[in-house]
């Protein structure tokens, strides 16, 4: 397994567990020695378990011999950064010079297989260059992943389908025989060309992106017109070719896989001479919602904001990870810090992250109601459970004044109002507490 980062861990781990010797392996010695000694570079729910019992028992190993690794597995796991270029491309620098690096070290019947997502066409250059670099034919395949942060484990472990991508019928088969003790529900292994299992990543995540971007648009439109996203989600949900799943309005999406790869499939149609009109506007939308808080925050305050002190919830950009990669948090941030506002944040993960990106910019607190001990106003940008059912009356208590900006709809409008807050959330009607009236545009 050649990377060890989100994917690579995680791959590589569960490949480990299911009775697979495993190697992993990195460029970073300082990553490599502190997998050796448990310390995990990302935060994922159970997976350190997994990676503590694996490597004692000898099944997962770490390891920045590259050459070494290579010569002594038949199949080699590409799970390199693919990160997006300026204009939205997929920077495919490190996974080229990686297929330079291995190419004299294959064996006879090695197989290289894909997990990086990468631009359709990427798979046929591999082969190609393998095969100009040996004189031979080297069998290469693609293999997606689907995993989402915070439940990686269990989606590799009893995956919806699996996907590769293949030239040869037998590759194919060799791979499900790899994946096998992942598939005793019967879920799918679809085995299609490289090309579709390629376009397969890109066009689930593009799905999934414009489904949030439309739910939050439609958001906005209700909170316009006086109506309740959550009344409308409910509405539509219920219908089976449209069902609930990816329908939360909230501040946006973030992460390393929706924003890169919507841009990413968009720069492919362009670099066709195709529009990616839906694509461009998925985008957008998701870029314009990523303020949403930030304009709430500032048609409440106006300019009066500079010496206020805010607590902000959450700064990841989904519960379970400790991911801030495009997160909206950081958005919001930089908007407080740009006024002059002092900003206290928890976070039960992101916390180290930010305060690398931040520095003595902000105040970090171990325990969320730490937060709010004087502050004016609380945002919640991350839906942890640790803010879904909080004591309203300590924090009554800890604030100075009672302002909550919720970017994830956690609460419900009226209980808000009857602890005395003045309570904004996504698309729905705000309250304020001043005069217990429901403000309607």
């Amino acid at each position: 397994m050649i990377g060890t980062g989100y994917v690579g861990l995680v791959t590589g781990t569960c490949f480990a567990e299911s009775g697979n010797d495993v190697v992993c392996v990195d460029i970073d010695q300082a990553k490599i020695d502190g997998l050796r000694q448990g310390k995990l570079p990302i935060f994922e729910p159970g997976l350190k378990e997994l990676v503590l019992r694996n490597y004692e028992n000898g099944q997962l190993t770490f390891t920045t011999d590259l050459a070494e690794a290579v010569a002594n597995h038949r199949i080699i796991y590409l799970a390199v950064g693919t990160p997006p270029a300026e204009d939205g491309s997929a920077d495919l620098s490190a996974l080229q010079k990686v297929v330079d690096q291995i190419a004299p070290h294959l064996t006879d019947d090695a197989v290289v297989v894909t997990k990086s997502t990468v631009p359709v066409g990427t798979n046929r250059w591999i082969f190609e260059r393998l095969q100009t670099l040996l004189g031979r034919k080297v069998d290469v395949a693609s293999n997606p992943e689907f995993l989402k942060e915070g439940a990686a484990i269990d989606d590799f472990m009893k995956p919806d389908r699996v996907v590769v991508g293949v030239r040869d019928a037998s590759v194919g088969e060799l791979l499900k025989e790899l994946y096998q003790p992942f598939l005793r529900t019967d879920n799918p292994f679809l085995v299609m060309s490289p090309e579709s299992a390629e376009l397969t990543k890109y066009v689930a995540n593009a799905l999934l992106s414009t489904k949030i971007s439309f739910i939050n648009e439609m958001a906005n439109l209700c909170e316009a017109m006086g109506g309740d996203i959550n009344d409308v989600r409910r509405g539509i949900g219920h219908d089976q070719r449209i069902g609930f799943s990816f329908l939360f309005p909230g501040v946006g999406y973030g992460g390393s896989c929706f924003p890169k790869d919507v841009r990413a499939l968009s720069s492919m149609g362009r670099q066709l001479g195709l529009g990616t009109r839906i694509l461009d506007a998925v985008d957008e939308v998701n870029l314009l919602q990523k303020r949403v808080l930030v304009q709430k925050i500032g048609e409440h305050y106006g300019d009066s904001l500079a010496g206020k002190r805010f607590a902000v919830w959450g700064l990841a950009f989904k519960p379970r990870t400790d991911d801030i990669r495009e997160a909206p948090a950081l958005t919001l941030l930089d908007f407080l810090i740009e006024r002059g506002v002092t900003v206290q944040v928890h976070d039960p993960e992101a916390t180290r992250h930010i305060r690398d990106l931040y520095g003595n910019k902000l105040i970090y607190c171990e325990a969320a109601m730490d937060a709010l001990n004087g502050a004016d106003a609380l945002a919640i940008n991350t839906e942890w459970k640790v803010y879904q059912n909080p004591d309203f009356e300590e924090m009554r208590t800890r604030m100075n004044d009672h302002v909550i900006f919720d970017g994830r709809n956690l609460y419900k409008p009226e209980r808000m109002l009857g602890y005395g807050f003045t309570y904004h959330s996504i698309g729905r009607p705000s309250v304020r507490a001043a005069n217990h009236e429901v403000v309607r545009p």
